[in-house]
C-alpha cells in the first residue's frame, strides 16, 4: 500500500529510538538497583512501568505502519485495539498513582502519566475510524500520536531517573551519614 510505505522512514526511526531508550531505561533501572527499596514496587508500577509500555506502544505502532500490509484495515483495527487497551491501561497507571505511598504527586505528573496518555490512546482510537474515510489523515493522527508517546515515555523516564537519583539517593546519603 503505497500511503503506508511513504511513512517507513519516520517509523524506523521513532520505532528505533523506541527500542533503544526501552533498553536504556533498563540499564539505568540496573544502575540504580543496589538503592534501598522502600515500596520500590508500588512506585515502579505507578512511574517507572508507564514509560516502559509507552516505548513499547511506540515501538508496536512502528512495526505495524511498517508491515507490508495491503490495505489499511487491519492496521486501523491495531490502532483502535491499542487506543482501547492503552486507554484502560492508563486508568490502571492513575489509580497507582492514587494509592501508592512513595511519592505524592503533583500536577506535572498528572498530566504526564495522566492526560496526555489517556488523550493520546482516546486519540489513537479516533485515527481507527479515521482511517477508512482518509487514509492520509489517519496516518497524520497516528504520528502525532506516536510521537507524544516517546516524549511522554522521555519525560517520565528521565522524571524517575531525576527523582531516585537527586531525591531518593539524597536521602539515603543523609541516612548513611
Amino acid at each position: 500500500m503505497q500511503e503506508l510505505s511513504e511513512w517507513n522512514s519516520f517509523y524506523v526511526i521513532v520505532g528505533a529510538s523506541a527500542g533503544g531508550l526501552i533498553g536504556l531505561q533498563f540499564v539505568v533501572m540496573t544502575l540504580i538497583a543496589d538503592m534501598p527499596a522502600l515500596r520500590a514496587e508500588e512506585g515502579g508500577n505507578a512511574f517507572a512501568t508507564p514509560s516502559v509500555v509507552h516505548f513499547g506502544v511506540v515501538l508496536f505502532l512502528s512495526a505495524v505502519v511498517s508491515a507490508p500490509w495491503h490495505s489499511i484495515g487491519i492496521v486501523a483495527v491495531f490502532w483502535g485495539l491499542t487506543g482501547v487497551g492503552g486507554v484502560l491501561y492508563t486508568i490502571v497507571v492513575l489509580r497507582r498513582m492514587q494509592t501508592q505511598k512513595v511519592y505524592k504527586p503533583v500536577f506535572e505528573d498528572w498530566l504526564f502519566y495522566g492526560l496526555l496518555p489517556t488523550a493520546a490512546y482516546a486519540v489513537l482510537t479516533v485515527a481507527t475510524f479515521v482511517a477508512f474515510s482518509s487514509v492520509t489523515a489517519g496516518l497524520f493522527i497516528v504520528a502525532g500520536v506516536t510521537l507524544v508517546f516517546l516524549f511522554v515515555g522521555i519525560h517520565n523516564a528521565w522524571d524517575s531517573v531525576t527523582y531516585l537519583v537527586f531525591v531518593h539517593r539524597g536521602d539515603k546519603k543523609k541516612i548513611d551519614d
